[in-house]
């Protein structure tokens, strides 16, 4: 068993970056086993204690050193001025590559086209935070009021504007809005308080973990990619050859075959592979990749 003073207190998103994290620590390494009855998570790595939070409160739990660390938006962080240690950006999202976008909503018949016309107008949002800053920055006087969800169908009825999140915008145009003006954009990050980055093992154990997360970030659509070729085609087939650095080349027992081993976007492998085959090319093995550590 884990020596009880070396446990890391973790904190993970519960609700829409739930699923997509879980999947992230996955590929790093880490399998956590959830329930819906339960908020703590158990772990194959017994060194930590996994809390599930809202994204909202991460951030401010960490700050009050009440957790160790914990991923979660940038944008929250931000919106409860927590003083943290920022570890790294993991640039993923609930439904896509895109960052989360704090906009400034209106109806799209609204008289409302710059942000100096919301002066007097009421204004609905969650993050009141973000939004008193933003308003301060363009010197615009309003009435910003906390949202407690389904912001988008409270205008034009009972507020002129919203500031609400989204990452393609789908959403807003289907319900007939219009974004005037971008306020933030957000990833996930990982985040330590400072008395947890100033203990030695704690510091350690996150920076292993942060190690892990990144490269199972950069393995993301990356794919492995192995042949067998003959060797006079190997300057053309290099060429043809995407890849981080140069691919690894190998003599055969067979004279004048090769092995080739590389790395490519996997969104190429579909169209580079027949042409590889009329190459020359024989035993073309494609497999995932979890992690790429450089």
């Amino acid at each position: 068993m884990a020596d009880e003073s070396n446990r890391l207190r973790l904190a993970l998103p519960k609700g829409s970056l739930q699923d997509a994290t879980l999947s992230l620590l996955e590929k790093a390494g880490y399998n956590i086993y959830t329930s819906s009855r339960s908020l703590r998570p158990t772990s194959d790595d017994e060194e930590l204690d996994i809390y599930l939070i809202r994204a909202q409160e991460i951030g401010q739990y960490i700050d009050d050193g009440f957790l160790d660390c914990g991923i979660t938006g940038y944008d929250w962080v931000y919106e409860n001025g927590a003083d943290l240690v920022d570890l790294a950006e993991l640039p993923y999202s609930r439904a896509s590559k895109l960052p989360t976008r704090w906009v400034l909503v209106v109806p799209e018949s609204s008289p409302i086209k710059t942000p100096g016309d919301l002066h007097g107008k009421r204004i609905a949002t969650e993050a009141v935070g973000i939004t008193k800053r933003y308003l301060a920055d363009k010197g615009v006087d309003a009435e910003i009021e906390f949202s407690w969800g389904a912001t988008e169908v409270k205008v034009p009825d009972l507020v002129d504007a919203i500031v609400d999140v989204t990452e393609t915008g789908s959403s807003i145009r289907a319900n007939k809005l219009r974004i005037v003006d971008e306020l933030l954009r957000s990833y996930p990050h990982f985040y330590a308080s400072k008395k947890a980055h100033h203990d030695p093992w704690k510091r350690q154990k996150m920076e292993r973990m942060v190690l892990m997360l990144e490269g199972a970030m950069r393995a993301r659509d990356k794919v492995g990619l192995k042949l067998n070729l003959p060797e006079k085609a190997l300057n053309e087939v290099l060429e043809r050859l995407p890849s981080l650095r140069r691919p690894t080349v190998s003599p055969l027992a067979e004279d004048g075959w090769v092995a080739v081993e590389t790395i490519i976007d996997e969104a190429v492998a579909r169209h580079l592979i027949p042409d590889l085959k009329d190459l020359g090319a024989e035993g073309i093995i494609e497999y995932p990749l979890n992690k790429i550590v450089p």
